[in-house]
């Protein structure tokens, strides 16, 4: 699978400087000439690009993991996490997959990728992982505690727009295709068709 990643709608440009460096964020800053013909300073965040995975079972229920982590209330989201330095997109989600669930898929489909935020250089990459079967037990970190919830599709489309759902792309998404019966139509034979 040939996975492009998204451009954000402001890149950082090569003469930008690098201000600060963060554990899971940088900051980068420049001199932008303006429409007055003055200048002032941009600045722009970048941090590691992301994972998010629709994860249906061999059975048809798709897995949704309600979270923990320290610092933060609970949160219920789909299934994946950030990429790591040399990974690509794919292996990244094969890889959350495995940890927060233990499950691998036989199937994989890119569903979206997208830089959500003009101010943060950051690609998260929605995939479908179909035919999902446990292989192993979940191989948490420290500062995650998940406990994976089956739903059918309607118990899905109803959980993803709750407020505590973190997944904005998909709840967007799915909002749209609430309204439009064939759209649904279409999110349905993206989890369950051939």
């Amino acid at each position: 699978m040939e996975i492009t990643r998204p451009e954000s709608r402001q890149p950082i440009p090569p003469e930008a400087k690098k201000v600060f460096s963060g554990v899971l964020i940088d900051i980068y800053q420049w001199d932008q000439k303006v429409f007055d013909g003055t200048f002032k300073v941009f600045e722009k965040a970048k941090r590691k690009d992301a994972v998010s995975i629709i994860a249906v079972t061999e059975n048809g229920k798709i897995i949704l993991a309600h979270q923990e982590q320290p610092g933060r209330d609970p949160f219920t989201s789909t299934i994946g996490g950030g990429i790591d330095n040399g990974e690509d997109p794919l292996t990244a989600a094969k890889r959350e997959l495995l940890e927060e669930t233990g499950y691998e898929a036989s199937e994989w489909v890119l569903y979206y990728a997208v830089q959500p935020n003009s101010k943060i250089d950051w690609a998260i990459y929605g995939f479908v992982a179909k035919g999902c079967h446990k292989v192993t037990d979940q191989a948490l970190d420290g500062a995650e505690k998940i406990e994976m919830l089956f739903l059918d599709f309607d118990e899905f489309t109803e959980f993803a727009v709750r407020e505590d759902f973190i997944d904005t792309q998909l709840k967007m998404k799915l909002l749209e295709a609430r309204a439009n019966s064939p759209k649904m139509e279409q999110v349905k034979q993206l989890l369950f068709g051939g």
